[in-house]
């Protein structure tokens, strides 16, 4: 039974930890590999990252498996959620091995972030190494092959998409080779997830939706984006983050080639993409629990095209799933407050 969850490739786990009120609107989520690793592999396209051990990710590099990737909320500050997952699973004997004994390990531990600060009220109210510990003990806590829960929590909780509440989605599939592949997205982008004369979100009219909102649906949703916009007055600094994973065997070059055609699945949902003020990064996980043989290729190029499409559709998810904010550090409306459910 599928979930259609980043969770349906078998081994891996999702946690969020979500920090709301008194001036918290963040968190931060973690994505944790089978015991042993996962393959991994990155691709950062926007021009405003903000990373951590992305580098040792390069196909060209050492570290060929990784215990878990970090979404997190905070921006550079956020980041710091890392040190308690890593903190984590060295006490769980879990990491590259350093030294003869088993506990010598030390956790290669990629992380990603998004900017939410001062979103709650309070610009110092930002994920730490505490909140990556409790978001990587919840993902240690699930059963395998649970549900995600999608919209505003973990690295979500503050996402905004310029005056639209943002948040998390997931999805997945079973391709015709059996192979599994999932993704798990963090909606938080400058540009737009709709489009302007009719307010259809663009991931659903890739996918070939055609019930467009009523006319007079979107002109009223028109005019409250447009007063939310102006009501904000802050910059557009954002992100959209997404992890993308498989069951398949892959070496780290064709987990990184996964991750980089997964980005046509962010171009499709929002526009435009890749900015200045964007730190889009995809993060590519393969298990290795079935191979790629005897297909090799094809199988390679069905799962990148099913990357691509489940991170659009993740990202409808995301803006589905999200809930309006009004708060002391602003107000966003959401998708289904304007427009309603389809």
């Amino acid at each position: 039974m599928t979930v259609d969850a980043l969770t349906d490739v078998a081994g891996l786990r999702v946690g969020h930890a979500t920090r709301t009120g008194d001036g918290w609107l963040t968190g931060t989520t973690v994505v944790l590999a089978p015991e042993g690793g996962a393959v991994a592999a990155v691709d950062v396209r926007g021009g405003g990252p903000g990373t951590k051990e992305t580098d040792a990710l390069d196909p060209r590099n050492l570290v060929q498996k990784v215990e878990a990737v970090v979404l997190t909320g905070g921006s550079a500050y956020g980041l710091d959620s890392a040190s308690g997952v890593m903190a984590w699973l060295e006490e769980h004997g879990r990491g590259v091995r350093v030294g003869p004994e088993p506990a010598h390990v030390v956790p290669v531990v990629p992380a990603a972030c998004v900017f939410d600060l001062g979103r709650g009220g309070d610009f110092k109210a930002r994920p730490d190494a505490a909140v990556g510990r409790a978001a990587v003990e919840a993902a240690a806590a699930s059963e395998p092959g649970a549900p995600v829960v999608e919209g505003c929590v973990g690295a979500g909780t503050g996402a905004t998409i310029g005056p639209l509440k943002g948040g998390i989605g997931t999805a997945s599939t079973v391709l015709e080779s059996g192979i599994t592949v999932g993704a798990l997205v963090v909606c938080n982008a400058v540009g737009s997830v709709s489009e302007p004369t009719t307010g259809a979100l663009y991931g659903e009219l890739a996918q070939g939706r055609v019930d467009l909102p009523a006319p007079e649906v979107h002109e009223a949703a028109r005019l409250r984006l447009a007063e939310a916009a102006a009501r904000g007055g802050r910059p557009p600094l954002n992100t959209t983050l997404a992890v993308v994973a498989t069951d398949a065997d892959l070496t780290k070059s064709q987990a990184q080639k996964l991750a980089g055609t997964a980005h046509d699945g962010i171009a499709r949902a929002v526009r435009p993409v890749h900015l200045l003020n964007d730190g889009d990064t995809v993060f590519a996980l393969a298990t290795g629990a079935r191979p790629l043989a005897p297909t090799g290729p094809l199988a390679l190029n069905e799962m990148l095209a099913a990357g691509a499409d489940l991170v659009t559709r993740a990202i409808v998810r995301a803006v589905r799933a999200a809930v309006p904010v009004d708060g002391p550090g602003g107000s966003w409306p959401s998708y289904e407050e304007l427009y309603g459910g389809r």
